[in-house]
């Protein structure tokens, strides 16, 4: 069973049910795994993340609706950017007005 399989059929059954916001808050998504029942759900994004949680039960519902008694797990992860700006901020206020950004 193939994580991306699953997770366009997931995607496919939001489109058919016209759960159309999920349905394009997902299109995008492609980073998932299935570890232990549990289908996972990588993002970076803020608003992502909320739109995921608010939706949880309906990709679960896709998830039975593929024969599928998953849970799903939404994880939040920082990517390279938000780590660099919490840098810069860091390092702002340990060097203040001497601290030069290109």
């Amino acid at each position: 069973m193939s994580p991306k399989n699953v997770w366009g059929k997931v995607v496919l059954y939001l489109k058919e049910h016209k759960k159309i916001s999920l349905f394009v808050a997902c299109g995008d998504i492609t980073d998932v795994q299935i570890e232990n029942n549990q289908l996972f759900i990588k993002t970076s994004d803020d608003f992502l993340v909320s739109v995921l949680e608010e939706g949880k039960k309906e990709l679960e519902n896709a998830l039975r609706w593929q024969g599928l008694n998953m849970e799903v797990k939404i994880v939040k992860f920082e990517n390279n950017e938000q780590l660099r700006d919490k840098d810069i901020i860091k390092l702002k206020r340990f060097f203040g007005d001497k601290l030069v950004q290109d």
